[in-house]
């Protein structure tokens, strides 16, 4: 098992797939989401997302703030404005 992430930008989805693991800049300070994650809903920080993918290369993108919720072994992170390698998106 694994967990559904989705990484949104207003006007896009950035990143879709199943993930071993999930770093969010949280307001509270870097958070981390593994399987069996309690239920949570935390406001982001400008920073970093670190997605690391159940097979591949770990997928990193950077956000100027938004919203992270777990739940289930799903996590949506709904950002502000993402940029990932230089290409900004956002509304």
């Amino acid at each position: 098992m694994a967990l559904e992430v989705d990484l949104v930008a207003p006007d896009r989805t950035v990143w879709r797939g199943e993930a071993r693991m999930v770093t969010a800049p949280a307001a509270d300070g870097q958070m981390g989401i593994l399987r069996g994650h309690s239920p949570v809903l935390a406001v982001l920080r400008e920073g970093q997302v670190l997605i690391r993918p159940v097979s591949g290369e770990p997928f990193e993108a950077r956000v100027t703030g938004g919203f992270l919720s777990v739940d289930s072994d799903v996590v949506t992170i709904v950002a502000d404005a993402v940029e990932v390698g230089g290409s900004p998106a956002q509304a």
